[in-house]
């Protein structure tokens, strides 16, 4: 018996709807990922594009644990001197709720 390998051409993509109200960020995060990744798939080939797509609903609705509405941020830096830009997480929440949960996804 064989390994079996899929291919890009028999993966049949489906769509997901997650809903985070009242739900944890991180548990968002980790559930969208393993969808956008195909890992919960049987048929799961690394090399071979197996996710599926994901929508989130109720974005700004997600909870976080402890202190970190008022604690988290998140960071990028430009590349040059002093380009740090640092937002803390509730005023994202308050400008781009989406943006929090596609940040904690790229993260995973």
């Amino acid at each position: 018996m064989s390994t079996f390998m899929a291919k890009k051409e028999t993966i049949e993509r489906k769509w997901y709807v997650i809903d985070a109200k009242d739900k944890v960020l991180g548990k968002v995060a980790v559930l969208a990922a393993t969808i956008l990744n195909g890992k919960h798939r049987p048929e799961y080939t690394p090399h071979v594009d197996c996710g599926e797509c994901v929508v989130v609903i109720n974005a700004d609705k997600v909870v976080l644990t402890g202190k970190k509405l008022d604690q988290k941020y998140y960071r990028r830096h430009s590349g040059y001197i002093g380009g740090l830009k640092e937002v803390k997480y509730r005023s994202l929440m308050s400008t781009k709720p989406e943006m929090a949960i596609e940040l904690a996804v790229k993260g995973m």
